[in-house]
């Protein structure tokens, strides 16, 4: 197959610099710190109460946010087959698009009499986000040749995380406009919406519109989401190479997924960094991670994808052994220039090493679907052993603990890598 057109694939880059707002402006800054303030031992001394119980409220944010993601795994193979057999996958994608983008903006009245309000509107915009992530990924096979997956696959996360700095430049002059108020957070919360849907549109004109799978439904439609993914499993399954990659992407994805969505609940209850610190930190990490999808791209073809990503790990367990000990500013600002740069690459090439070793399939979707619950259910895990380490070590150390377990989860991921690496090298395949 020939790449798209270049108006093509800007169009789809584009959603990626669309919905990386929520990515950065909502997950890892303006609401954390928002969700911090609100939930402050000030305003609830005992604890965040919640169906009943109190919690500690970043723990209690950790495991809203890890029952969103088990519902996008629920959800990912039944919707991905209806799109896949239907042929109305850019409309799904639309779907979930407007879902994350209108929850975004509804977190304009989330205040302390409101908690669950603004908790449902986080898990909400994290089912959208990620839901239509599903489809905006299996684009990629389709229109780009597998030489060229890599490089679309960069361009994508570096319009992504172009378009977050520059939303997060207007949160940041909105926060120095007016200074000592929570309205600056809140306005954030409802541009971000406005901004996701708005240049969404691009994406949407420019995708052409998928085709009929040609596979008939042999069970119901609910069913055959999961049908779909049993097919697709035993087609890994005889693929050893994709089948030990994927263990490998589940591992070191409880660790990579979980240090991306409370890296600034570090900042704020470690160190205890103030607003305008934060948005700086990310921006950094935004910044860095630019350079680290298009240097590890370039890396991988002199290199290979499967190498590149065995370094990129063991910079990951670096980076958490560092994260365990740190106690200063200026160590946290480091460590998250070190975030960014790993951040970025990892995410790409996982991506473009899973859809170069896909066997020649017209069911896009369904592999993909397969790819992104392998990854939901590793933030779930990820999440809560996080979530649960803090909640029941919160006067030993609390989140300093739960690092710890994400050192753990990187190691494996690591031994997998190499495991992968050998059964590569016989199977001498080139990636």
């Amino acid at each position: 197959m020939q790449t798209a057109s270049k108006k093509v694939i800007n169009g789809w880059a584009m959603y990626d610099w669309a919905n990386s707002v929520y990515n950065l402006v909502i997950t890892t800054t303006f609401f954390p710190a928002y969700y911090a303030f609100v939930t402050s031992t000030k305003n609830f001394p005992d604890g965040v109460p919640f169906l009943g119980r109190h919690f500690v409220n970043t723990a209690l944010k950790d495991y809203v946010l890890a029952f969103g993601f088990l519902l996008i795994a629920l959800l990912s193979p039944i919707l991905s087959s209806m799109a896949d057999y239907r042929g109305s996958k850019k409309n799904f994608m639309r779907f979930f698009c407007y879902m994350g983008a209108l929850s975004c903006s509804i977190m304009f009245f989330f205040d302390k009499d409101n908690v669950t309000l603004g908790l449902l509107c986080f898990m909400f915009a994290g089912i959208g986000f990620y839901g239509s992530q599903v489809f905006y990924n299996s684009y990629l096979p389709e229109i780009a040749a597998e030489q060229d997956r890599d490089r679309v696959s960069a361009k994508g996360y570096s319009f992504g995380y172009v378009g977050s700095v520059l939303m997060q430049l207007v949160g940041f002059g909105l926060v120095l406009a007016i200074p000592d108020s929570p309205l600056p957070l809140k306005l954030t919360f409802l541009l971000v919406g406005v901004w996701w849907i708005a240049f969404a549109q691009i994406t949407f004109k420019a995708l052409p519109e998928s085709n009929k799978s040609e596979r008939k439904a042999r069970k119901n439609v609910l069913a055959n989401g999961f049908h779909e993914l049993q097919i697709v499993w035993k087609q890994i399954k005889a693929m050893p190479v994709l089948r030990n990659f994927l263990a490998a992407f589940f591992l070191y994805s409880m660790g990579v997924q979980t240090v991306m969505l409370i890296a600034i609940d570090f900042g704020i209850k470690i160190l205890h960094l103030e607003d305008t610190k934060l948005i700086i930190t990310a921006v950094i990490i935004q910044l860095v991670a630019i350079i680290g999808a298009i240097g590890m791209s370039r890396l991988s073809v002199r290199y290979g994808n499967i190498r590149v990503l065995i370094a990129t790990v063991v910079l990951w367990i670096g980076v958490c052994l560092t994260a365990y000990f740190i106690t200063t500013e200026i160590h946290f600002y480091i460590l998250a220039a070190l975030v960014g740069l790993v951040m970025g690459g990892i995410q790409s090439m996982s991506r473009s090493t899973y859809a170069k070793l896909m066997p020649e399939t017209k069911d896009t979707a369904s592999f993909f679907s397969f790819y992104d619950v392998t990854e939901k259910l590793a933030i779930v895990i990820g999440l809560f052993s996080f979530g649960i380490i803090e909640d029941f070590t919160e006067h030993h150390g609390g989140m300093r603990n739960s690092v710890l377990i994400l050192v753990v989860f990187f190691v494996l991921g690591l031994l997998m890598l190499f495991y992968t690496a050998h059964k590569q090298r016989k199977a001498q395949i080139r990636l």
